[in-house]
C-alpha cells in the first residue's frame, strides 16, 4: 500500500512537472530557447543588441577556428631576415598590434612581434642594444578544428590575443585573434547589403549593381560575371581587390579591374568582408 501511494505520488508529480513546463514555456533545447528569446525581444523585454549577443554566444559554441580565421594568403607578417626599417611601413600602414614573425616562409613562424615593442627601436639610447629576438613573444598554435568557445577560454587563461592556425599536415593555414572571436558574439552592424543566407556568395541588388562576399572564389566569380581574372596569385575576389590596391582597404575604397568597379562595403583591420561590383561605363560607350 505504501509503495502504491509512493508510485502514485511520483506519477502525479511527473504530470504536474510536465504541465508546469508547458505553462511556463520552459525550453527543451537550444532552438526552443532561441525562439523564446526572439519572442521576448519582439515584446520589448530585451533589446535587439542583447538578443544578437546571446545568439552570438550560441553560435560561437558551434563554430570552429577555420570558420573565422584570416587565411594564410591574407596574413600580414614580418620577416626576421629583413631589417626593422624594411617592415616598419607595413606596421604603420596596417595598424595591427601584433604580427607573426617568420623565418623566410609563412610555415616557419618563430614568434609574435608586438608593434608597441618597436618603440624601443626609436630610442637613441636603446637602439644600439636593440635585438628583435628579445622582443618576440611565443607563438601559440591551434588546429583548424578547435571550437571557438574553447579557444576563447584559452585566450583568457593565457592572456594571448593571437593564435596561428595549422592544418592537419602541420602547415600554417591562417591566424585568429581574440577580437575575431569576440566579433562573433558582439556581431557586426547590419545594413542593406547583408545576405540572408550563408550559401549565397554573389547577389544582385539592382539592374547594374551586385554584392559579393570577399571570400568568393575567383573561379566562381568568373563564371558569374563572364570575366577572366587569374587565380594564380590569389584565390578569392577579396584577395584580388587587396592585391590590386596594394594595401588592406577600408570601407569606401574603390578600384577598377577590367570592366568592373569594386567598392569595399565592409572591412575590418585585417580583412575585407563585403564588396560591391558595378560595370564600368566608358566614355562614349552605350550604357
Amino acid at each position: 500500500m505504501v509503495q502504491d501511494e509512493r508510485n502514485g505520488h511520483l506519477w502525479a508529480r511527473s504530470i504536474l512537472d510536465r504541465l508546469g513546463q508547458a505553462l511556463l514555456g520552459e525550453p527543451h533545447d537550444r532552438r526552443e530557447l532561441a525562439e523564446i528569446l526572439r519572442g521576448a525581444q519582439k515584446r520589448g523585454l530585451i533589446d535587439r543588441d542583447a538578443l544578437d549577443m546571446i545568439e552570438g554566444v550560441f553560435q560561437v559554441s558551434e563554430m570552429q577556428v577555420r570558420d573565422i580565421m584570416v587565411p594564410r594568403a591574407q596574413m600580414e607578417v614580418t620577416d626576421k631576415n629583413e631589417s626593422v626599417d624594411t617592415y616598419l611601413p607595413l606596421v604603420i600602414r596596417t595598424g595591427h598590434s601584433r604580427f607573426p614573425m617568420i623565418d623566410g616562409d609563412k610555415d616557419k613562424i618563430i614568434g609574435i612581434l608586438l608593434a608597441k615593442d618597436l618603440l624601443r627601436y626609436f630610442d637613441a639610447e636603446q637602439r644600439d642594444r636593440f635585438n628583435i629576438y628579445d622582443m618576440l613573444r611565443p607563438a601559440v598554435f591551434v588546429p583548424e578544428s578547435k571550437r571557438l568557445n574553447v579557444l576563447l577560454k584559452e585566450f583568457r587563461a593565457s592572456r594571448n590575443h593571437m593564435a596561428i592556425v595549422v592544418d592537419e599536415y602541420g602547415g600554417v593555414a591562417g591566424l585568429v585573434t581574440i577580437e575575431d572571436v569576440l566579433e562573433q558574439i558582439v556581431g557586426e552592424i547590419e545594413d542593406e547589403f547583408d545576405f540572408d543566407t550563408d550559401n549565397v556568395m554573389i547577389m544582385q541588388r539592382g539592374e547594374h549593381e551586385f554584392v559579393a562576399k570577399a571570400l568568393t572564389p575567383i573561379d566562381d566569380f568568373n563564371a558569374y560575371f563572364n570575366t577572366t581574372f587569374s587565380d594564380e596569385e590569389v584565390d578569392t575576389i577579396g584577395g584580388l581587390v587587396v592585391t590590386t590596391l596594394g594595401h588592406l582597404p577600408k570601407r569606401g575604397d574603390k578600384v577598377e579591374i577590367g570592366s568592373l568597379r569594386f567598392e569595399v562595403l565592409r572591412a575590418d583591420s585585417r580583412r575585407v568582408h563585403l564588396i560591391k561590383i558595378v560595370p564600368v561605363v566608358r566614355a562614349g560607350a552605350p550604357e
